[in-house]
């Protein structure tokens, strides 16, 4: 009987170094690649994101390439007006920039403050905030997998599934617009 103990010890402590070790690599970012963009024909034009509905939806010319369920701020309802709120903002924007090297999994970067936002935050005494994202699962946090939607826990970023986020990343280009609807 103390040998079964001894053995159900060991692989239980090799079952927890193993996944220690994913998430270490996960953290750590090893292995991941940035996907290529598709073809063009497959690429949006546009992105559309409902807060209500937790929708995002890729477009181009008026037809749906592909939703997504999201995860929000975590004090989604409204537009957001300053750092550390935790408002999704409201309007149309563009994507500024692709990171390979997120710390989570990927990411599109919102043009959030537009000149409106600033002069706004401005004449209310605060700062605007910034580095608003499309994003994947923070790193070393991908084995959660779909259970992120369970509640809006981002900074008022757009947040979806490590998968999801490839497949974003590799059909939204910089300059595409994006339209944040309440």
């Amino acid at each position: 009987m103390a040998r079964r103990g001894r053995i159900a010890a060991v692989i239980g402590g090799l079952a927890v170094l193993g996944a220690g070790a994913l998430v270490l690599a996960d953290y750590l970012q090893l292995g991941r690649t940035e996907p290529p963009l598709a073809a063009e024909p497959e690429r949006a034009d546009r992105v559309l994101v409902e807060k209500a509905a937790r929708r995002l939806t890729l477009l181009r010319q008026g037809r749906v390439l592909a939703t997504y369920p999201v995860s929000l701020g975590f004090a989604p309802e409204g537009h957001k007006a300053r750092e550390g709120d935790g408002r999704t903002p409201e309007g149309v924007y563009t994507i500024a920039f692709r990171n390979p090297r997120s710390v989570a999994h990927l990411s599109l970067k919102v043009s959030y403050p537009s000149p409106a936002d600033e002069a706004a935050a401005r004449a209310g005494g605060y700062a605007p905030g910034g580095d608003i994202m499309i994003h994947g699962l923070m790193n070393g946090f991908s084995w959660l997998g779909g259970l992120h939607r369970w509640m809006d826990w981002t900074q008022g970023c757009v947040g979806v599934t490590n998968a999801e986020m490839r497949a974003i990343y590799a059909r939204v280009d910089v300059g595409t617009p994006i339209e944040i609807k309440p």
